[in-house]
């Protein structure tokens, strides 16, 4: 049988499968396992990448057959469709979490799978300010550069000096911060390419200083977000020189549910998995708010999630 099975393998089914493939692949793989909303349906495949090599055998698979592929880190800004992806998902492992100090030079170099959650505690360990507004944000490095995460008045664009891509076509270049338009919950990377390497400029700190301002925006987070449920964060980006949240709340639209999700009680930015819901859930709510904003406000909400498999 397992013979049988390998001569109609694709060559991309035949690398993912073979023992000498660095990394790991899961078939028809429910993505609801592998984001924060605990939504979504199965991947085609689920492939782990450990090494930049593994990165480009992928890559080069997926070209040669015409498969679709995304790059996701800990689905932690995620919302994938019910009927799930038909590509590969790739996530990055082993050698993408590596996480380096240049104490002489004030810079820490984190890999792309890296979790930001590490990166701000090695900060602190080593005594280095700058990353303290990341504190309590979930997700990986490479998602947070990609979306310059951040607040309203820090973002990862302000302490980023270089990153290294990883191109569609398997080719690595380290980029200048200064070459990348940072904007607000964006950035011009180009879909296709790979955050493999980011390098953080920092500044030595007095520890009981960075502690204070961790502390301090780790206890806004927990009281202004619903963390006991499932959610993707906010749902939309900020108008400029509005708050989405606000006019979101001012609607009167907490509280208001589609099937499984609902409009947060704590933050009305937020819309979190009650229990059950669907990707279509969340879309047919999002719009629903969207549409009430619109009419109130003539204001058309972006989103800040990242939809796939739509």
């Amino acid at each position: 049988m397992a013979s049988s099975h390998a001569r109609h393998a694709t060559p991309l089914q035949q690398l993912l499968l073979s023992d000498g493939f660095d990394g790991e692949a899961l078939i028809k793989e429910p993505m609801a396992r592998h984001t924060s909303y605990r939504i979504g349906g199965p991947a085609a495949y689920l492939v782990r990448a450990d090494s930049p090599s593994a990165v480009r055998e992928v890559l080069d698979g997926c070209a040669r057959e015409d498969i679709p592929w995304a790059v996701v880190g800990r689905g932690t800004n995620l919302l994938v469709s019910d009927e799930g992806y038909p590509g590969v998902v790739l996530t990055l492992g082993r050698d993408f979490k590596r996480i380096g100090c240049d104490l002489g030079r004030g810079r820490l170099v984190a890999g792309g799978a890296a979790l930001l959650a590490s990166v701000v505690q090695e900060a602190m360990r080593q005594e280095l300010s700058g990353l303290e507004f990341a504190v309590g944000t979930p997700g990986t490095v490479g998602g947070a550069v990609r979306m310059n995460a951040g607040s309203r008045e820090e973002w990862m664009g302000s302490v980023v000096e270089s990153v290294v891509l990883i191109g569609s076509g398997g080719s690595i270049a380290r980029v200048s911060a200064a070459d990348i338009r940072w904007g607000y919950r964006c950035t011009d990377i180009p879909d296709d390419a790979i955050v493999a390497e980011c390098e953080i400029s920092m500044k030595e700190s007095d520890p009981f200083f960075i502690r204070g301002r961790m502390e301090a925006n780790l206890a806004r987070r927990k009281k202004s977000q619903p963390l006991g449920l499932p959610s993707c964060g906010s749902v939309f980006k900020n108008p400029e020189g509005a708050s989405a949240a606000r006019m979101i709340e001012d609607l009167g639209l907490k509280g208001r549910s589609i099937g499984g999700a609902q409009v947060s009680e704590v933050h009305a930015n937020f819309i979190v998995n009650t229990g059950g819901a669907k990707a279509r859930d969340v879309l047919d709510l999002m719009e629903a708010v969207r549409s009430e904003v619109e009419k109130e406000y003539g204001i058309t909400l972006e989103p800040e999630v990242r939809l796939l498999g739509f």
